[in-house]
């Protein structure tokens, strides 16, 4: 996958640290290269004790590859403190706008690494840690932001942290991950349910979600963990489906389902992570997937849709013929969107994970074995639409692994024929490795930026758009997949206003890479970009040098389109602070794009986050 790794040969092993003691650097102007190690101190929480925590003295650094390791290093610094009283931030830059929205935009993601038994976890395994940024209007000439930063208190955060002494001990492996300071051999706490991944407000209710189980609901004006929720009822979905045909797949369910359920504690359905909002209808839609398709050559989908008062009013069950792993889809007026990254059983990975040994994720690899990529229509509405068979997939002429969608939509024309366009983010089987993602070493507890930027643009993460056309009867006519306006510097996380969510759409948002550093020339992401799908038009704003951001989020406050804000989080690695970054949506492109820059307290700092969510006061 890698064959030149530049932080190999110049960072000297002996001061690697662990995730937790990742050190920011900056050049002073006059001092002469000197390679200093990481040196921890305490610092002092917002109620004035002192919390051991992981700070450094200057590191001076020899060259952009030894300051692109250590700046890479600092996204993933463990943050312990929370907050217990709102915190008003400092505008450092520009102003908030009198007109500016009410309202919070939360941003969840990892918020702890390492505990104090000598184990490390990957960035995925992380515990929740939901971040709050509340816009309020004060006299209705001033807008102030004030901020909130609290652990989602998970079945596995409440174990594992000893909030008398504030220490923390892993017990529980989490899929990406071996305890170093806890138990391997026998330790089948797999399902770590860190509710990390994205957060929504939808009837309200307050929802933190992982991967692999039910969504957390939080308090939202004081951050305070309520409690799981139940979005799923009943435990075995072959009964509630009516699939079990008896079938030899149907067979190994049977015999997979008391030990996945009961000894390594999986829930019957994986509640995914990503959701859609239907602004046309008002809804929220989910996903589901069976615990026991991870190990199976087929793949169980059910999707549920609620109205605004969170009441279910659809449900539909699909069974597809593959191994599949689905993070994110799509969806139109009349089809769920699914993209068959396709998977297969690792038969030696699954027997060390198995035993402890590995991962659990080493049980599953990538298949690439076709040239092209299914992609499956499910009909939405059976009895609205043609009499197509949805168990054929439709093919995309190339092959790739889809990340993100940001929006999908259809429109048919007089002779009731369709055109279906999705955009999203992918890249390929190859850069995709899921024991080396974000470039965390489960061997060593160290990350690797090489691993996230390895050569050739096609293979990393980019924007993509996928046109599909079928005639009147649901024949495909013709797929294509190409670069977004013909893009392709590494990015991700694209977003659009979510008003126009499943509707036609001009504007595509994202994270990416200007390509100027390096040592790090596509991961992480140091630009949003803008995109117009219809003049094909390209614009960006760069945070600046030695300086990252993450998922970029669109604010509404007017008719068009692109009016509107974006707000983005600025990781300042160089100065060890974040910010919080507001952006003129109309205006990326320009000199005069940065509307106000507020600053996170340093005791505050936090790692990078996943996705994020605005909620309107209104």
């Amino acid at each position: 996958m890698q064959t030149n790794n530049p932080f190999q040969s110049i960072v000297p092993k002996p001061i690697c640290p662990s995730l937790i003691n990742s050190p920011a650097v900056h050049l002073p102007p006059s001092s002469k290269p000197l390679l200093k190690p990481p040196h921890a101190i305490s610092i002092s929480t917002p109620n004035g004790s002192t919390t051991p925590t992981t700070r450094v003295l200057t590191l001076d650094v020899v060259d952009d590859s030894v300051a692109a390791f250590w700046d890479y290093q600092f996204l993933f610094v463990s943050q312990r403190s929370e907050t217990t009283e709102p915190v008003t931030l400092r505008v450092v830059k520009g102003a908030v706008p009198p007109e500016f929205p009410s309202g919070t935009y939360y941003l969840t993601g990892p918020g702890l690494f390492s505990d104090d038994h000598g184990s490390t976890v990957h960035p995925l395994d992380g515990h929740g840690y939901l971040r709050a940024f509340s816009f309020e209007k004060i006299n209705g000439d001033e807008a102030k932001v004030k901020f909130m930063a609290k652990y989602v208190k998970t079945e596995a955060q409440v174990e594992e942290h000893d909030p008398v002494t504030g220490t923390w001990r892993f017990t529980h492996r989490g899929p990406f991950s071996v305890l170093k300071g806890g138990q391997k051999v026998g330790n089948t706490k797999v399902m770590k349910n860190v509710a990390n991944t994205s957060v929504v407000s939808w009837g309200g209710k307050l929802l933190c979600l992982w991967e692999g189980g039910d969504p957390y609901e939080i308090e939202p004006k004081t951050l305070h963990t309520v409690g799981k929720v139940k979005l799923m009822e009943g435990c075995d979905p072959a009964a509630e489906s009516g699939a079990d045909d008896g079938g030899v797949w149907d067979v190994a369910a049977r015999l997979l389902k008391p030990i996945l359920y009961e000894v390594f504690k999986m829930p019957p359905k994986r509640l995914l992570s990503h959701y859609k909002l239907d602004a046309s209808r008002n809804r929220l839609l989910m996903m589901s997937c069976n615990a026991e398709d991870m190990l199976l050559p087929r793949s169980h989908f059910t999707f549920y849709e609620f109205d605004s008062s969170f009441k279910e009013v659809a449900k539909q069950e699909f069974t597809i013929p593959d191994h599949l792993m689905i993070h994110d889809w799509a969806f139109t007026d009349t089809h769920y969107i699914l993209f068959a990254n396709r998977i297969k059983l690792d038969i030696v990975g699954a027997m060390t994970a198995v035993c402890g040994t590995t991962p659990m994720i080493t049980a599953l690899a990538v298949n690439p074995s076709k040239d092209t990529s299914p992609i499956y229509l499910l009909p939405r509405f059976p009895d609205e639409v043609n009499s197509r068979d949805w168990r054929v997939p439709i093919e995309a002429p190339s092959q790739f692994w889809l990340l993100h969608v940001c929006n999908a939509y259809e429109n048919l024309d007089e002779n009731g024929n369709s055109e279906i366009q999705i955009r999203g983010s992918a890249c390929s089987y190859e850069w995709f490795n899921f024991q080396k993602l974000f470039g965390y070493d489960w061997q060593s507890g160290k990350l690797d930026p090489s691993v996230m930027n390895i050569n050739g643009s096609e293979s990393l993460p980019h924007l993509v758009q996928v046109s599909i056309k079928l005639d009147a009867y649901g024949n495909c006519q013709r797929c294509d997949a190409e670069p977004l306006n013909e893009w392709n510097k590494s990015s991700d996380f694209p977003v659009i206003n979510p008003a126009f969510s499943g509707t036609e759409n001009k504007y595509i948002y994202a994270a990416a890479s200007s390509g100027s550093r390096s040592a790090l020339p596509s991961f992480p992401f140091d630009m949003v970009v803008k995109l117009n799908a219809s003049t094909k038009s390209v614009h960006t704003w760069s945070v600046g040098s030695r300086r990252f951001i993450g998922e970029p989020t669109f604010i509404a406050k007017g008719s068009d389109e692109d009016e509107g804000y974006i707000l983005v989080v600025e990781y300042a690695v160089a100065v060890q602070r974040c910010y919080l970054v507001i952006l003129d949506s109309k205006k990326i492109g320009a000199a005069d794009a940065l509307v106000a820059r507020l600053e996170v307290p340093k005791h505050l700092n936090f790692p990078l986050g996943f996705h994020g969510f605005w909620a309107s006061d209104e």
